[in-house]
């Protein structure tokens, strides 16, 4: 298939983490012997972190504004089998104007966000990728969230066909690493600063901090504020680059994941971090979220975290324990969770949906 898609940055990483999981998609899709063309709005922020300038088998379009593009895209989605939009495309509305105006492909969404986009929703706030006649006009919408995102979509937003894709890893590039002195500690974070993940970052890091002066934290991640609770034993790292995220993670005894606040509430929506530690063969502490249980098994290929005790309990583990979770872990990804999985089950839905669309125009509907 020949598939054209306009979303958030795949060039940089910098606090987007849909980058890393566009990048296994794309070389998985691509190998997989797709013609891609993906779409990227140049802005400041991306551009002055940018580490990926190409993607083997992908044409990446970095554009300065739409305006400049319109053409170009039009001209790739003539002859396009899937035009697909994902939230937080800075151009979401206008290039689903323009998808839905393709007269030969299958359009496609793909919200990588749904909680938040749901809860903006709730808020009245306006969500700024979808227009005003919702998801209603596509042939398929994807979800990186499962469990009830996927009703709320069709209730609330108009979704005919809804399915969840979630997040996944290119085990090519996430695997165990050797130990990196820069990167050493008890337990390690890895994740963009969130008001609305901050009480558990507090609850299941900080505090533990707090309580174990003894032990060495260490926190990466963009956009943290500078009345951020620090402690004497919290090491901080600005930005980790993504060539690095095995060494970090390699170089903890214990490493946590802490899901966004509409997203836990909601469930079935894991981290793509999640997916990177476990990758790396490295034991992972979650705060606690419906469903995921559907992904890891708590105790054998995860921990499970409430509570800065748990958090604690978890550090006084034996070694060869928590060596034996990582494992685990690693042994799952590597059965249901590789972007490559992730790709043919894409490859899946978005031929259902082409074959639905071409079906449908050749009966006049």
């Amino acid at each position: 298939m020949k598939l054209v898609i306009f979303g958030l940055s795949v060039s940089s990483a910098w606090g987007n983490g849909h980058a890393t999981l566009w990048r296994g998609l794309l070389r998985s899709l691509a190998a997989r012997g797709h013609q891609i063309t993906f779409y990227e709005r140049d802005v400041p922020y991306y551009a002055s972190h940018r580490d990926l300038t190409e993607l083997a088998g992908v044409r990446l379009v970095i554009y300065p504004d739409w305006a400049r593009v319109r053409s170009d895209a039009a001209r790739e989605l003539a002859d396009a089998d899937i035009g697909m939009v994902t939230s937080y495309c800075p151009d979401g509305i206008p290039a689903t104007e323009l998808v839905l105006d393709a007269v030969r492909c299958a359009a496609v969404f793909y919200d990588l966000d749904s909680p938040v986009t749901l809860e903006q929703l709730a808020a009245g706030a306006p969500v700024p990728y979808i227009g005003p006649r919702g998801l209603q006009d596509f042939d398929l919408v994807l979800s990186y969230t499962g469990g009830e995102a996927l009703d709320a979509l069709r209730q609330r937003l108009g979704a005919r066909r809804v399915l969840p894709i979630y997040g996944s890893v290119d085990p090519a590039v996430h695997c165990p690493a050797p130990s990196d002195p820069r990167y050493a500690a008890d337990l390690s974070y890895l994740g963009t600063y969130a008001a609305d993940r901050q009480g558990a970052v507090e609850a299941l890091f900080i505090e533990p901090a707090r309580r174990s002066p003894e032990r060495r934290f260490l926190l990466g991640g963009s956009q943290y504020p500078a009345d951020f609770p620090w402690t004497d034993n919290i090491y901080f790292l600005r930005h980790v680059p993504p060539a690095a995220h095995p060494a970090f993670y390699g170089s903890s005894t214990l490493t946590l994941s802490v899901t966004r606040a509409p997203m836990a509430r909601m469930g079935y929506c894991p981290s793509g971090r999640l997916f990177e530690a476990a990758a790396c063969g490295v034991p992972v502490i979650s705060d606690a979220w419906e469903g995921l249980d559907r992904f890891f098994e708590p105790g054998r290929e995860i921990l499970v975290a409430g509570s800065p005790d748990d958090v604690l309990g978890a550090l006084n583990l034996p070694r060869d324990e928590l060596r034996r979770i990582g494992r685990a872990a690693r042994e799952r990804v590597l059965a249901d969770h590789t972007a490559e999985r992730r790709a043919a089950d894409l490859e899946l839905a978005l031929n259902e949906a082409f074959s639905a669309e071409r079906s449908g125009a050749e009966a006049g509907v």
